[in-house]
């Protein structure tokens, strides 16, 4: 296996339905539409009224889950989910919906995020008799759910688990009657919710509504816990403490599908504008703009728009790259790289090029990309980097190297500069990055630019 990315790895994907006959199939699709978050592993659970039954396997949901599979999901509820781990190994163990049953009856979760508290509150439960069977933080909300009062409703139950966790979490959890979703009070992680017919989805891109047909009805409020019957019935409280907000400002730059809506914004216009507040702050004399695709499609758009240059696609992406691939014994220098971007030699001959990407997290495949550029005859390259620099490991639920491994967290600019082989290397400022998204910082995760763990760490 040879690496491709030097990328933050994706999150997890949540879904939930209900009120539909074909609860399993609406599930996967939403599963599937949301694959860019995590390809480690699928899941989804249904209920049939009586029972939950589980569908768990390693790879990508279309592997997973084919028509006769998703006949063994019947009912009129379901919640799914897709893995790249975070917290805890990456066997099949950890795979997700996790099902338990609590006396009262049966009840599945699945989690997006990471909770800073998963080691005291496991020690904890352990000592009062808790056997756990993954390394999973989402299996210690299962087990404070099961020592919450068993007199308590299912409802009270959750509320009374999320009251005792410290960290970023979305939630789905479904019962044999029942739907809830939820999101920590400081709603780092997304959640949103739409009607479906007479019932209800809840996912963590709006992307996911827009292949079910799902009408967008709104997002899930930081601690709100949302309750949904199988007679459309919808009970929404928010009683979690309430702090000040934390949403993850990544999902913006890179982690969400640019066609998804998050928060009242549109993705792909916040990465545009990105695009254009860089170009303000960093523009240098070229003769074209490029992306490096598909992340920096966007904020490539818009830095080409705010300064009237010619964007063209000057690194051609191969999209049918299987996660591995062989190398041939006569060894090409920088395939992990060529095997999936290709410059176009005859557009950058001769050229001083503008080079936009979201992100530069260890530097070799910046270094990779440059190196293939001026090969392919570019006169000069100039990276340009649509966030500010990032300088710490994230602890709220994306997989993300050692502080160590941060190329900006240990070299200054004008190294990583060196580094790479740019003529000149520019990233967007913190103020940049706000003005774009359009909001307070106060209101925004940015620990992974800043060290401001608002959350602790785990």
């Amino acid at each position: 296996m040879f690496p491709v990315d030097d990328k933050f790895k994706e999150e997890c994907a949540i879904v939930g339905v209900i009120g539909t006959p074909e609860a399993a199939n609406y599930c996967y699709l939403g599963l599937y539409a949301m694959q860019h978050r995590g390809h480690e592993g699928s899941g989804i659970v249904a209920s049939n009224g009586t029972d939950l039954i589980a569908v768990k396997d390693t790879g990508v949901v279309a592997d997973i889950f084919d028509e006769e599979t998703l006949k063994t999901l019947p009912g009129q509820i379901a919640i799914g989910h897709n893995r790249y781990a975070t917290f805890g190994s990456k066997d099949r163990a950890n795979l997700q919906p996790f099902v338990a049953n609590l006396g009262t009856g049966p009840i599945s979760i699945a989690h997006n995020g990471n909770l800073v508290n998963a080691d005291e509150l496991r020690k904890s439960l352990e000592a009062d008799g808790a056997i756990f069977a993954t390394t999973s933080d989402t299996e210690v909300f299962l087990h404070l759910i099961a020592h919450s009062d068993a007199k308590w409703s299912l409802l009270k139950r959750i509320e009374h688990a999320c009251k005792q966790v410290k960290g970023a979490y979305s939630l789905v959890l479904c019962s044999q009657d029942k739907l809830y979703g939820l999101r920590d009070p400081y709603g780092v992680r997304p959640l949103s919710l739409a009607r479906l017919g007479k019932g209800y989805v809840l996912a963590s891109e709006t992307c996911a509504f827009d292949l079910l047909g799902a009408k967008f009805e709104r997002d899930i409020k930081p601690g709100e816990i949302v309750e949904c019957a199988l007679d459309g019935g919808l009970h929404a409280s928010e009683t979690l403490v309430q702090k000040e907000q934390a949403f993850c400002v990544f999902e913006y730059i890179y982690f969400a599908r640019p066609d998804s809506v998050i928060d009242g914004r549109h993705v792909y216009d916040v990465r545009k504008k990105l695009g254009a507040e860089l170009a303000r702050e960093s523009h240098t004399d070229a003769d074209i703009v490029i992306p490096v695709p598909d992340s920096g499609v966007p904020a490539s758009i818009g830095y080409s728009q705010a300064t009237k240059l010619p964007m063209e696609f000057g690194l051609i992406r191969n999209h049918y790259v299987g996660r591995t691939f062989i190398e041939p014994q006569q060894s090409i220098r920088d395939f992990g790289v060529k095997v999936k971007l290709n410059p176009n030699a005859d557009l950058l001959r001769g050229k001083r090029v503008i080079v936009v990407d979201d992100s530069i997290v260890r530097g070799t495949t910046s270094k990779k990309i440059v190196t293939m550029l001026r090969a392919a005859g570019a006169k000069e390259v100039h990276m340009r980097i649509s966030s500010p620099q990032t300088v710490s490991p994230c602890h709220y639920g994306i997989d993300t190297p050692s502080k160590n491994e941060l190329i900006a967290a240990t070299h200054k600019l004008e190294d990583i500069c060196k580094f790479i082989g740019a003529d000149t290397v520019q990233y967007l400022s913190i103020e940049g990055m706000y003005r774009a998204v359009k909001g307070e910082q106060s209101k925004f995760c940015d620990a992974c630019f800043t060290t401001n763990y608002r959350l602790g760490i785990i």
